[in-house]
């Protein structure tokens, strides 16, 4: 299944509290509930102002609408086209 990472512009986002990561992290678990389990969240990377979120989904459509459902910016979804680490050096 195809791989997403998205780009979401939240002013502030590295100084969001423990808590507000947490319902944040929650309303995105609850969205994915509803939407079923054709879209999963891997994981999240927060930055100043930024958080990049990796997504397995069957198409951007579906990531944009948990995007919608939740409240959540989704200002870039791009598809993983391959994924590269230090072996690929080997």
């Amino acid at each position: 299944m195809p791989k997403f990472v998205i780009e979401r512009e939240i002013p502030g986002a590295g100084k969001l509290s423990e808590q507000e990561l947490k319902a944040v992290s929650q309303t995105s678990c609850n969205v994915l509930r509803e939407l079923g389990p054709e879209v999963q969240w891997l994981q999240s990377y927060v930055t100043a102002d930024k958080i990049y979120c990796v997504y397995i989904a069957p198409n951007e459509e579906l990531v944009r609408e948990h995007a919608r459902q939740g409240g959540f910016p989704a200002n870039s979804v791009s598809r993983v086209t391959t994924i590269i680490d230090p072996t690929t050096a080997e």
